[in-house]
């Protein structure tokens, strides 16, 4: 299993120069025969890669120190979630030559009853639904935000995206008069990324450009191996809706061995404060 240490982040990052190297990340090591200096890496190095690849990975302020240590266990839902994600932790390739070679599984956690399934039911009937089968501030993210920093901790580069701010920013610059520069570079961030965290997935309002966007990043990465963690707020029924069936059918699938697609239900931290 890959280290769950709660360290310091600000720490971790690097904000301050090394004070042996003086933030070039190199030290002197030796004269050789010729009279030339030779240098090599500063101890500091690993954890100045550790910082960029956080920084780069765009994880919310507010999930800055979310990690596997103070998700909060309160019912038996959400210590099976807390398993599930360490369970995945442990059989995640071991650095980004194995995941390139055998790649990794999708990692998800769905709503046992979806939120377009309740809006659907009549009022009488949906307060009682959505309080039974409550999919909302049970700790999805923060379980899936720990999960991802003890992958970059390992090395691997991750991308956080939120659905609704991401689909809208990709739309827009879709439309812009700059030869697809802007919508090329934001499509081979998310297709390139080892991992890709995809926080609240068929939240926004779907059309068919939409539906063709999700489809193609999915698709990409399900050849490429390369996994997408993510959590929604649907049921695997409704989020078919949402994103279109042969993305969803490419997201959730099954596919040989261990299956870490979990559907997931308790009571609303939020509420509950």
């Amino acid at each position: 299993m890959n280290s769950t240490n709660n360290s310091n982040e600000t720490s971790e990052l690097g904000e301050t120069k090394c004070p042996k190297c003086y933030g070039t990340e190199v030290v002197f090591d030796y004269k050789d025969e010729n009279g030339y200096e030779i240098y090599k890496p500063c101890a500091c190095r690993e954890r100045n890669a550790w910082g960029r690849r956080f920084k780069n990975a765009l994880i919310p302020e507010e999930f800055v120190h979310a990690n596997l240590e103070n998700y909060e266990r309160e019912n038996e839902n959400q210590q099976k979630m807390f398993e599930q994600t360490v369970k995945y932790l442990e059989s995640f390739p071991d650095d980004r030559d194995e995941l390139q070679e055998v790649g990794a599984k999708n990692f998800g956690f769905t709503a046992t009853i979806g939120e377009q399934r309740i809006r659907a039911l009549n009022p009488g009937d949906r307060s009682e639904i959505k309080h039974k089968h409550n999919n909302f501030g049970i700790g999805k993210t923060h379980l899936q935000i720990a999960l991802a920093k003890q992958l970059i901790k390992q090395g691997f580069n991750v991308l956080v995206v939120s659905d609704v701010s991401f689909m809208d920013e990709m739309m827009n610059a879709k439309r812009m008069s700059d030869d697809g520069e802007s919508y090329n570079r934001m499509l081979n961030s998310v297709l390139s990324a080892d991992v890709l965290v995809w926080d609240d997935i068929g939240k926004a309002k779907p059309t068919e450009a939409k539906e063709g966007l999700y489809y193609m990043i999915v698709n990409e990465r399900y050849k490429r191996k390369r996994p997408i963690i993510f959590n929604t707020n649907e049921d695997k029924n409704t989020l078919a809706d949402r994103i279109g069936y042969a993305a969803n059918s490419r997201l959730l699938e099954r596919g040989q061995g261990e299956y870490y697609v979990m559907e997931t239900e308790g009571i609303d931290w939020r509420l509950k404060k």
